[in-house]
């Protein structure tokens, strides 16, 4: 089995040491519990299991033969059974136990609610104080991850961010990242309505493609060689409205994990511009990873 040894240095490392993952009997329940054995195996973590529900010996059977079943085996494992509210139940789980990652199975729509997904797995998107990983297409059998791609948005979170994708593409394999830096179309302020202001505009975007494109690279800069060592790195620039675009994106080049900021603490009315990740949560184009440094709590 494929494991990584942890890297520090200037900037916080991420670890997921203890990993939260909230099931429910619906028919994925064996490929995310399997997910979730090989993800606690790629980073050497613990799980912790949480139903939002009553425990029958039926239910308790099932999932234990499941968990038997798989080749692959986490450090440790424990299972709780908590009659509640999902939201409000793993929510309250992840600061009980400390959790560095919350796995939850999502819908690619949003507009469907059952078992963990649609609203229930946004809501603890939007709440949780930790990394949230939402798989939409959950495998028994282990699928290679393959192609990440990254957000390189203009942000404070953004460094931890691109760093943390670099750690999670060594351990699960990942050969290639795209690094994608969205570019509001108001930045350009210019209205094209003949050939000079059409050059006017070409030029301007070129200089903000080039100065997003310098901002993210001095950022790679900063890693050590041995976590970007076999990883074939691209950067990409796209004008277009920030989380819609970079969704659109890694639907496009059929990438197989997209790594985002966790949602920054906006106002009620910057909310409403801004909503990076509201786009991705409405509809998943992949599995996505948010990370959210506790250090930055």
């Amino acid at each position: 089995m494929l494991k990584i040894e942890f890297l520090y240095w200037g900037m916080s490392s991420i670890a997921f040491k203890k990993i939260l993952v909230g099931f429910a009997f619906s028919p994925n329940l064996k490929a995310n519990i399997f997910e979730s054995l090989r993800m606690a195996n790629y980073f050497e973590g613990e799980l912790i299991f949480i139903h939002a529900g009553s425990k029958t010996p039926e239910k308790e059977s099932r999932f234990r033969d499941i968990v038997a079943s798989s080749p692959v085996r986490a450090s440790k494992i424990t299972i709780e059974w908590r009659v509640g509210n999902p939201v409000r139940t793993l929510l309250a789980a992840s600061k009980e136990f400390d959790v560095d990652l919350i796995m939850l199975g999502a819908l690619k729509r949003e507009n469907v609610v059952k078992f963990y997904l649609g609203s229930i797995a946004r809501k603890i998107t939007r709440k949780a104080k930790c990394s949230v990983l939402l798989l939409i297409n959950p495998s028994v059998e282990r699928k290679p991850c393959q192609h990440i791609v990254v957000n390189g948005f203009d942000s404070p979170q953004t460094r931890h961010t691109i760093e943390s994708s670099f750690v999670v593409a060594k351990a699960l394999g990942a050969k290639k990242i795209s690094l994608v830096e969205e570019i509001s179309q108001s930045k350009v302020a210019i209205s094209v309505d003949d050939d000079r202001s059409l050059r006017q505009a070409t030029i301007k975007k070129e200089k903000l493609r080039r100065q997003e494109q310098t901002r993210v690279k001095d950022v790679l800069k900063k890693l050590p060689s041995k976590l970007t060592t076999n990883i074939n790195w691209t950067t990409q620039s796209i004008f277009g409205r920030r989380g819609y675009s970079i969704g659109h994106y890694a639907k496009v080049v059929r990438a197989d994990l997209l790594v985002m900021n966790a949602q920054e603490n906006l106002s009620f009315i910057d909310w409403l511009i801004t909503r990076d990740l509201e786009h991705i949560l409405a509809e998943l184009p992949t599995d996505v990873l948010i990370i959210n440094s506790k250090e930055n709590e």
